[in-house]
């Protein structure tokens, strides 16, 4: 299993070169599909999205795919990920998201392209790893509002690899209270570990192995957190 989850996307040549990497081939021999739906449930102006879409089409891929992960046939969403090289999944309400992939019954549907498929994370898309997507955990990180929006005290986690959160924006000027601060606070009461990572920053799994890519700024709670995935079991 190959991941890169980003806070702010592709945004520097380190995460691409750490992308490049993980693909094993130029891009432009490639395929990527490119899933918005966290974004549905995201109020307000959505430019933050176009920017996006347009920064990962300008990357050059053989083919650009964009897909909706709700109101289509499971058969059909596992046909256009199973033709990608790429899962390249944006920002928004990481719940939405999720229950987006548990309530459509995509959940082995994912697992089976991340055999050999590279998943890249945005945000919301880098979030869904983890098996906190509790409301015990939606207060303890500050996104409850998240949760409540969507009516629900709590959501299925869809893969529940990890027993860490990733909390995207860390400095981000986009999110100004998201300071050294507003982390120590979140640390004080957390009892799961947390990396806080910034826009130019991602954690990058392949395998086995967890490390940390970065042109930025990090931080992980506890410091000494022995980090690792929790991989499901190989198919029979």
């Amino acid at each position: 299993m190959k991941l890169l989850l980003t806070s702010g996307g592709l945004r520097n040549a380190r995460l691409l070169d750490a992308l490049g990497e993980l693909v094993g081939r130029p891009f432009a021999a490639a395929n990527v599909v490119y899933i918005a739906t966290a974004s549905m449930a995201e109020p307000g102006d959505h430019s933050w999205v176009l920017q996006d879409l347009a920064r990962v089409h300008g990357l050059g891929w053989r083919q650009f795919d964009v897909l909706e992960l709700n109101g289509l046939p499971p058969t059909l969403v596992r046909d256009r990920l199973l033709q990608a090289d790429v899962i390249y999944v944006s920002g928004g309400n990481h719940y939405h998201l999720a229950r987006s992939i548990t309530g459509n019954n995509l959940t082995g549907i994912f697992l089976e392209a991340l055999e050999s498929r590279v998943y890249v994370g945005l945000s919301a898309g880098s979030m869904i790893f983890s098996r906190h997507l509790t409301e015990h955990a939606a207060e303890v990180i500050g996104d409850a509002a998240d949760l409540h929006l969507l009516g629900a005290t709590t959501v299925e986690a869809p893969f529940g690899l990890f027993d860490w959160y990733l909390k995207p924006h860390l400095y981000s000027p986009d999110f100004p209270e998201r300071d050294d601060a507003w982390a120590d606070a979140i640390a004080a009461r957390a009892d799961f570990p947390i990396y806080f990572i910034d826009d130019d920053t991602a954690v990058r799994v392949d395998d086995t192995q967890v490390d940390v890519v970065s042109d930025g700024r990090w931080r992980l709670h506890p410091h000494d957190a022995t980090i690792s995935p929790s991989l499901p079991p190989a198919p029979a």
